[in-house]
């Protein structure tokens, strides 16, 4: 099973490294959540370069079953967040 890297995980790095207050650290990182959330919301691509980048998909309404039943359903159109990794990132994880 994988290690998580938790966003609690993240501040304590940040701190250790950086030596800024958690606190901070913590409202930055709520902040920038917040801005890709409501970038997404918005129908709006927010791209990272070198990172990646985050965008909305449509998903079309379809006809599924009910694993449990096997009852035929209409699934409803949805939108759904996606991201795709930049090649700076995709590097990294390959080395």
């Amino acid at each position: 099973m994988q290690e998580k890297l938790t966003k609690a995980a993240i501040i304590e790095n940040l701190h250790n490294k950086l030596g800024y207050n958690r606190a901070e650290i913590h409202m930055v990182i709520d902040e920038l959540f917040e801005e890709i959330k409501d970038g997404l919301k918005d129908s709006r691509i927010i791209e990272l370069r070198g990172f990646g980048t985050f965008e909305v998909r449509e998903r079309g309404a379809r006809t599924g079953k009910n694993p449990r039943t096997g009852e035929v359903i209409e699934i409803a159109a949805s939108k759904a967040p996606a991201f795709k990794a930049g090649r700076l990132l995709k590097e990294a994880v390959n080395k």
